[in-house]
């Protein structure tokens, strides 16, 4: 497995999701949960955060505070992150899912693949898994979640227009 591209995949696979949202529905709750795009945004932020953080131990000894919370708190990082970010405007908050991302992949062609493949890299994720299944599982795997996520949500804005313009005898 090449886990360079897996984050570049899951990365343009959201990027892809969100490419073109009109500015009005960025903010509209319902998303997952009582979500909206701005907060799955807010949300992939601080895990990308968190990946940093990772890899940066990886690398050396760098301090955690990102990771730390994540443990602390479990599912509670998740609305603890999301409202952390609640007065920030929508392009501030993808820069910040942006630059985190790529700093991860930089960090990330530092580690060899290795040391990515050795069971129990990541003592606090288990000892049968490794660095690389870190990243499939909680990276990959969840920015396609939240990219589907958005797709139906953005059917659903679609069928409501469609229907609002059938309404309005617009349709032919």
């Amino acid at each position: 497995m090449n886990a360079v591209d897996i984050l570049k995949y899951g990365h343009q696979t959201f990027l892809n999701s969100i490419d073109g949202l009109p500015e009005g529905d960025w903010h509209t709750p319902g998303v997952c949960g009582v979500w909206s795009v701005r907060d799955i945004i807010a949300h992939l932020a601080s895990y990308e955060q968190v990946l940093f953080e990772v890899l940066n131990s990886l690398l050396g000894d760098s301090p955690t505070p990102t990771l730390d919370k994540f443990g602390e708190l479990g599912v509670q990082f998740n609305d603890v992150e999301v409202e952390a970010r609640r007065d920030r405007a929508v392009g501030d908050v993808l820069a910040e899912y942006q630059d985190a991302h790529s700093q991860t992949l930089a960090l990330l062609a530092k580690i060899p693949a290795e040391v990515r493949r050795q069971n129990g890299t990541l003592p606090w994720y288990g000892p049968d898994y490794d660095l690389d299944d870190f990243i499939v599982y909680t990276f990959y795997g969840h920015k396609r979640e939240h990219s589907a996520q958005i797709g139906v949500f953005r059917d659903q804005l679609a069928g409501v227009e469609a229907l609002g313009q059938a309404a309005s005898g617009q349709e032919r």
